[in-house]
């Protein structure tokens, strides 16, 4: 009764299963993934590139090397929070779907992002500035985790069983996209 068609639909069936699909529907599957890959690790780039500034509005300190220390330390806590966040929203993804571990990737990067884009400095806020910045990138670090093993995921399960490897490549080629521009 269980046959290769309907294990295909069912991931869960067997490991290393694929999701019956069109090349079509596999190709937006990769796009798809790679696009929110670029974007996730761009906004690192971002983050990384305007450490200077962030440092000067959010940690001020006595001197431009401690303010720019304390901006990079809070770059790194992003880093921390992935495997964190790689194993909630992987075992997520593994009991709700990729899908739904994918949404809530978007939206915890998306308010991460934005609440780095509004939050305003410490002349205005004080040291809440500087607390929304770390929260912030703990958010996004968190996102980040369960965005790599679970778009990586997706990616696989919609690739046609011999062309698995090269569709899951495009995970990592898409995190090389990320850091060409030159913001």
């Amino acid at each position: 009764m269980n046959t290769h068609a309907s294990r295909a639909h069912d991931t869960r069936a067997r490991p290393g299963a694929s999701i019956a699909t069109t090349p079509t529907r596999a190709r937006r599957a990769v796009m798809a993934a790679s696009l929110g890959n670029i974007l996730e690790w761009y906004d690192f780039v971002l983050y990384a590139y305007f450490s200077p500034q962030i440092a000067h509005h959010f940690f001020p300190a006595a001197s431009e090397t401690t303010s720019f220390l304390v901006a990079t330390a809070t770059f790194g806590v992003g880093f921390v929070a992935r495997p964190l966040g790689a194993i909630v929203l992987g075992a997520y993804g593994d009991r709700a779907g990729r899908k739904a571990a994918l949404l809530w990737v978007i939206v915890m990067m998306s308010i991460g992002t934005a609440l780095i884009g509004v939050t305003p400095g410490t002349e205005a806020a004080g040291v809440a500035a500087s607390v929304l910045i770390v929260v912030a990138r703990v958010l996004q670090g968190f996102a980040s985790g369960g965005e790599w093993g679970g778009a990586t995921s997706f990616i696989v399960e919609h690739a046609p069983p011999n062309r698995r490897g090269l569709y899951g490549s495009w995970q990592q080629a898409s995190l090389a996209v990320a850091l060409l521009p030159d913001p």
